[in-house]
């Protein structure tokens, strides 16, 4: 094994990095007996996932995004994603999905454990085209898995109207719900179903308290790359479960000590307290170089106050909790409510609430070269984030599993820019758009 770089060694993790950590790793350690053991195995989606469904009739998930960021954290993605180009997908598919198809043919998980076969493909569709597509991909992979399709309506006008809902509404329970009972044998609990959305819903609270805890001077947390680690369980199989309240109550009492004692959040470089720069970051992180990645911006003394990646699994900081007492309405106000089903002026104005209510001094939007979903008019956001809050944007770009794609020294660079015109422009002299700076 590989020696750890010394900083590496010495930089202690926040406690509820290790937890989450262990729920992550136990999670794989269940998926690789499900077979054995007896469970039934569905494939989803994280945006507009039915995790408290899925548990109501105890079979596992699959997060295809979830095993691709896995792999390319470490470091594994490279591998898959060039078994899957030499089976003839382009260089312009989604990373994810050469990721977890190049996985696939090697047959095996993140983790260096197996992945089982879907007994169910569940696709909640939500915003992203990709998909779809992906899910033709598996199902010509795996012919003997059930299908399941939720079309969740996109939010092309900026609201979610009744017929949207009743529509969503009508789905769950005239397609998911009985194609689940015909798949486990058994008839949905809904007792069962309303215990699991309270738990969601009170997890959901301590996890926005967590994430507003970022309008603290000093932040306890990191938005952005600490955030990747607060989301993971509610992102993965625990929304709905003890262990998944206990992760959140745990997260709470960490960020609280952090707040009374005036400390930042620990990061690849050390404990953040001295933050010079508070920033909101648009799109997903760079997950092949992500400990790099984070460095840079903790090198500069830049806290990520808040991110819109963190939310692509629950709007719940605007106000949305899953609700016991309306089953089948509150999914489908969860899966229409997601960041990826937003349209772009909705996210523009998101972002610059943001930025706005977290008092930021810059905005970043993190450019992902194969992921349209997020960078699709990525630029004009900027550029509109910019007239409403008079905060400065800049510009980054990579990917998120192909490592062919991080170039190190450009972002660096570009970053480097950007935080100087912020210091510049504190001080009275500074540039008012990274476009004066590049």
């Amino acid at each position: 094994m590989t020696e750890k770089k010394k900083d590496e060694k010495e930089i202690p993790k926040e406690p509820s990095m290790i937890r989450q950590k262990e729920l992550i790793s136990g999670y794989y350690d269940e998926l690789a007996t499900a077979k054995e053991d007896g469970k039934k195995v569905v494939y989803t989606f994280v945006p507009g996932n039915l995790a408290e469904l899925l548990a109501a009739f105890d079979v596992l998930p699959v997060l295809p995004e979830i095993n691709a960021l896995q792999s390319g954290m470490r470091k594994r993605s490279r591998d898959y994603i060039a078994t899957a180009e030499k089976s003839g997908h382009s260089e312009d598919v989604c990373t994810y999905v050469k990721c977890d198809l190049g996985m696939m043919e090697q047959g095996i998980g993140p983790t260096g454990k197996p992945i089982p076969e879907p007994d169910m493909l569940l696709l909640s569709y939500t915003g992203c085209f990709t998909f779809m597509k992906w899910f033709e991909l598996l199902k010509e992979r795996f012919p003997k898995a059930e299908v399941a399709m939720l079309h969740v309506p996109y939010q092309g006008d900026g609201e979610i109207t009744k017929e949207m809902r009743d529509y969503t509404v009508k789905q769950l329970e005239t397609e998911i719900v009985p194609k689940l009972e015909k798949l486990t044998g058994k008839k949905l609990d809904r007792d069962r179903l309303k215990e699991l959305l309270v738990r969601s819903a009170e997890a959901e609270e301590d996890l926005v308290w967590t994430w507003e805890a970022a309008k603290h001077r000093p932040s306890p947390i990191d938005g952005y790359f600490g955030g990747v680690f607060y989301i993971g369980p509610i992102f993965t199989a625990f929304r709905g479960t003890q262990e998944g309240v206990d992760y959140y109550r745990l997260l709470r009492q960490e960020v609280q000590a952090r707040i009374d004692a005036h400390e930042g959040p620990i990061t690849p470089r050390g404990q953040l307290n001295d933050q010079k720069f508070r920033i909101v970051v648009e799109g997903p992180p760079n997950w092949t170089s992500f400990r790099d990645f984070w460095s840079m911006f903790a090198d500069e003394g830049a806290v990520c106050v808040a991110s819109t990646y963190t939310r692509v699994g629950g709007l719940y900081d605007q106000g949305f909790r899953h609700d016991p007492d309306d089953i089948m309405g509150t999914m489908a106000d969860y899966c229409l409510g997601c960041y990826t089903n937003l349209n772009l002026p909705q996210r523009t104005k998101l972002i610059a609430k943001y930025c706005e209510e977290y008092e930021a001094d810059g905005f970043i939007a993190h450019s992902v070269k194969s992921c349209n979903s997020f960078s699709a008019g990525q630029l004009l956001m900027l550029r509109e984030v910019e007239k409403m809050t008079g905060v400065p944007g800049g510009f980054i770009e990579s990917d998120l599993v192909d490592p062919r794609y991080f170039s190190a020294a450009n972002i660096k660079n570009r970053l480097e820019s950007y935080f100087q015109m912020l210091a510049q422009r504190k001080t009275g002299g500074g540039a008012k758009s990274m476009e004066a700076v590049l």
